[in-house]
C-alpha cells in the first residue's frame, strides 16, 4: 500500500526504499570486498576510519540528524554513532570499537541489536570496547608501524587522533596517510552496481522534489513554503536532503539558501536541491521554472542556451575524455550561445581562452556524486578531481572547476552549466576593462535584472558513453517544464 505525500501524487514508497529500510546496507560480501580491495593497495600497517558522532546544535542533547562519515560507511556500512573501524594489514583482522547499549539506552531508545550482532552483517567478527583503540594506534605507533587515517573535518575527530598520535592538533595534518587518500579516492571513484541503483533510486525522490517545485512555482507563494515540502519530500523517504536546498528567484546568487522571497510573476526560480537514500547516496539537481507558467523570449532564449551546454556535455562525457575538456567545450556552445543574444563578441576561442565566458559562467562543470553531494571532496578537492596528468588551473571561473580529470567506466559526476547577470560582477568588470574586447556592455544592460539559469544533471560513465542517473529524467525542455507546471498540485 502507497502512502500518500501532501503534495498530490507523490508516493512515499518506491520499491528499493521499502527493501531499504527493512535492511540498511549493502551484503556482507560486498562490505568483506571492499576492505580486501583496499588490503591490496595498502599492505601493511593500520587503517583507521573514524565513524561520526552526533553535533549538538544549541545544548548537548538537541542534535543535528546523525550523519555516518562516508568512508566509515562504505568500508563499514554501520550507520550508528561513536564506532571505530580498523583493519590490520599484517594480521588480517578487522576490528570494530564500541560501547554497547546500557539499559539507560534502551530506556531512551527502544529494544537495540547489540554491535556485534550488527558487524557481523559487514564480515567484521571482532568488536571491542571503544575506549581499547588508543592502545592498539598506541601499540602501532611504539613498534614502528604506520598508522593511516583520512583528514578529519569535526574538531572532536581531530582531537581524539592528536591524542592517540601523541602529536598537537595543529600538527596533525602532516601525519594524514596520502596512501590512504589515493587508495580511497581510486576505490571509490568506480561505482560499483550496487552504488549505481542506489543513485538512481536517490535520483528518483530528487525527481519529486523537482516536479513538485515546479507545480508550485506560482505567484504569491513564499519561497519558505516550497522549499519546505521539497525537504519534507526527501525527508517522507526516511532521510534528509542531501545537502542545504537552494531556492531563489535571485539565480545569480549562486549558492543563495535563503527563502525569504514572495514569488512574482515574470521571475525565474532556480532550484538546486537533492535526497540521500538511506544508504546515503546523493542525488543534485537544478532545474528553472517561469514563475507564473510560460517563459519570456529573452527567458527562453538563455534557458536554451544553458540547455545547449547540458546537451553537448552529456554528448560527450564517455571514457578516457578529460572532463576539463568537455568543461571547455561546453564554455564554447555557450560563448556562441551569448554572441546569439548580443551580449558577448569576437572570435569564440578567443573569447573562452582570456576567460571572457567566465563573467557570465564563473564556476566548473561539475563534481563527483556519490554518498556526498560533492562526492569525497573532504578528502581533498584536488585529490579528487585532478591527478598529475590533469592539474586544476588557475583563470577565474575554470578555477573552480572540482573535476577536471579522465573519465572511466563507473564515474558518477554531475553536469552544470549555467549562466548568471550579476550585477556587481559585470560593474567591477566594466569599471576594469576586463575582457572588453569581447564584452557588449552596452546590452549587457538590459540583463542586469534578469537573474541567473543553471541546469544540472547528473551521470554514470558507461562503456561507450553516459545515461542520466534516475529512471526518467527530470523535464527539462522548455515544453516539458511548461508543461509540468500546468499539473494540479
Amino acid at each position: 500500500m502507497l502512502t500518500s505525500h501532501p503534495v498530490k501524487g507523490f508516493a512515499l514508497e518506491r520499491e528499493p526504499y521499502r527493501r531499504k529500510i527493512e535492511k540498511d546496507m549493502f551484503s556482507e560480501q560486498v562490505y568483506r570486498e571492499r576492505r580486501n580491495a583496499l588490503r591490496k593497495k595498502i599492505r601493511s600497517g593500520l587503517i583507521v576510519f573514524l565513524g561520526n558522532g552526533y553535533v549538538p546544535m544549541n545544548y548537548p542533547d538537541n542534535t543535528y540528524p546523525f550523519r555516518q562519515d562516508s568512508s566509515f560507511m562504505y568500508y563499514f556500512g554501520l550507520d550508528l554513532p561513536n564506532l571505530v573501524g580498523v583493519m590490520d594489514l599484517e594480521g588480517g583482522r578487522d576490528t570494530i570499537y564500541a560501547d554497547d547499549y546500557t539499559i539507560n539506552d534502551i530506556i531512551w531508545m527502544g529494544p537495540q541489536t547489540s554491535i556485534a550482532e550488527q558487524a557481523e552483517r559487514v564480515g567484521v567478527q571482532m568488536v571491542r570496547p571503544r575506549k581499547e583503540v588508543v592502545s592498539e594506534v598506541s601499540k602501532t605507533v611504539q613498534a614502528g608501524r604506520r598508522g593511516h587515517f583520512l583528514p578529519p573535518y569535526r574538531g572532536e575527530q581531530t582531537l581524539e587522533l592528536s591524542e592517540w598520535l601523541g602529536v598537537s592538533p595543529q600538527r596533525l595534518s602532516q601525519y594524514v596517510s596520502k596512501d590512504l587518500v589515493k587508495a580511497v579516492v581510486e576505490q571509490r571513484s568506480v561505482k560499483g552496481e550496487e552504488e549505481i541503483a542506489e543513485l538512481d533510486a536517490a535520483n528518483e525522490i530528487g525527481r519529486d522534489m523537482h516536479l513538485a517545485a515546479m507545480r508550485l512555482a506560482r505567484p504569491g507563494k513564499s519561497e519558505h513554503e516550497i522549499a519546505g515540502i521539497l525537504d519534507g519530500i526527501a525527508r517522507g523517504y526516511g532521510r534528509v536532503p542531501s545537502f542545504s536546498t537552494i531556492l531563489s528567484m535571485n539565480g545569480q546568487i549562486l549558492h543563495n539558501e535563503k527563502h525569504d522571497g514572495i514569488l512574482k510573476e515574470g521571475r525565474l526560480l532556480l532550484v538546486d536541491c537533492g535526497a540521500g537514500a538511506l544508504s546515503y547516496y546523493a542525488s543534485d539537481n537544478t532545474r528553472v521554472t517561469p514563475i507564473g507558467g510560460r517563459f519570456t523570449q529573452k527567458q527562453r532564449d538563455i534557458y536554451e542556451i544553458v540547455l545547449d551546454g547540458v546537451n553537448t556535455a552529456i554528448s560527450l562525457a564517455k571514457p578516457g575524455v578529460k572532463y576539463l575538456d568537455v568543461h571547455k567545450a561546453v564554455c564554447k556552445v555557450l560563448t556562441e550561445g551569448l554572441q546569439g543574444v548580443g551580449v558577448m563578441v569576437g572570435d569564440v576561442d578567443e573569447s573562452v581562452m582570456n576567460g571572457a565566458h567566465a563573467l557570465f559562467f564563473p564556476h566548473g562543470l561539475g563534481h563527483m556524486i556519490g554518498m556526498d553531494a560533492h562526492d569525497m571532496e573532504g578528502l581533498g578537492e584536488d585529490n579528487v578531481g585532478y591527478d598529475t596528468e590533469v592539474k586544476r588551473q588557475d583563470q577565474f571561473g575554470t578555477g573552480s572547476l572540482r573535476f577536471g580529470r579522465r573519465l572511466q567506466e563507473g564515474f558518477c559526476v554531475s553536469v552544470e552549466p549555467g549562466l548568471y547577470f550579476i550585477p556587481e560582477l559585470i560593474e567591477k568588470w566594466r569599471r576594469e576593462r576586463i575582457n572588453v574586447n569581447f564584452i557588449n556592455f552596452s546590452k549587457l544592460e538590459e540583463y542586469l535584472d534578469f537573474g541567473g539559469i543553471r541546469l544540472e544533471d547528473c551521470i554514470v560513465i558507461t562503456e561507450t558513453g553516459c545515461r542520466v542517473l534516475g529512471k526518467e529524467r527530470i523535464p527539462i525542455t522548455v515544453e516539458e517544464v511548461e508543461e509540468e507546471m500546468r499539473r494540479e498540485i
